[in-house]
């Protein structure tokens, strides 16, 4: 007997075929909702660390700014920040008394030096003046990251900077030389997500040797 495939025979699917046909679309149903939550968890945590950079920069900025207005309390003979003689640690050179001293001073050009005796002038201590600080740099809460689609499938938060300076030591001992310098990173609900901190000490700052020919 002569076996006979009709077109409908040739055309038609297998139960295997539809078995595995079922399969598939399964673990396309379950599948893709969780890779979309995985790529917006990943979206999100990029942006997390972006606005860790972000405060880590304006950490670092505040960090280059003077130490304290007094600092700069001798502008008009020098132009190098000096160290403020907290506690009377300062002692006059008496071969040249515009070289004020303190332990472990060197009595030599370009180095670090006391600020002059005789000056008595402070300098203008405002945001953006010319003898910026570190108080210049504390603020309140800043916006530092956001976008405007965050209410989409992209970022779902805004990233807020909080700077403030205390005078403490590592130890958390209070100490008038040192300035603690805390970038507090939040979000949006007012999480805390990270907290970056650097010190700035009382030493002044030397001055680039110019080599003449």
């Amino acid at each position: 007997m002569v076996n006979r495939k009709t077109a409908l025979g040739r055309f038609a699917f297998t139960m295997i075929e539809l078995i595995f046909a079922i399969v598939v679309i399964s673990i396309a149903v379950i599948t893709l909702p969780m890779m979309a939550q995985i790529t917006s968890k990943g979206i999100e945590e990029n942006i997390v660390q972006e606005a860790i950079f972000a405060a880590s920069a304006e950490l670092m900025g505040a960090t280059s700014y003077y130490w304290d207005a007094y600092s700069m309390n001798d502008y008009n003979l020098s132009h190098l920040e000096r160290v403020i003689d907290i506690g009377g640690v300062c002692e006059n050179n008496s071969s040249d008394p515009d070289y004020r001293l303190r332990l472990g001073h060197v009595n030599q050009p370009y180095h670090r030096r006391c600020l002059d005796s005789s000056a008595i002038n402070i300098p203008a201590n405002t945001s953006g003046g010319v003898f910026p600080t570190l108080n210049d740099a504390t603020h309140g809460s800043e916006l530092i990251f956001t976008d405007a689609t965050k209410n989409a499938t992209g970022y779902k938060n805004n990233y807020y900077s909080i700077v403030s300076i205390s005078n403490v030591d590592e130890t958390g001992a209070t100490d008038n030389n040192i300035k603690k310098i805390t970038v507090t990173v939040t979000d949006s609900d007012d999480n805390n997500i990270t907290a970056l901190s650097v010190y700035s000490t009382n030493i002044g700052e030397i001055d680039f040797y110019k080599r003449r020919f």
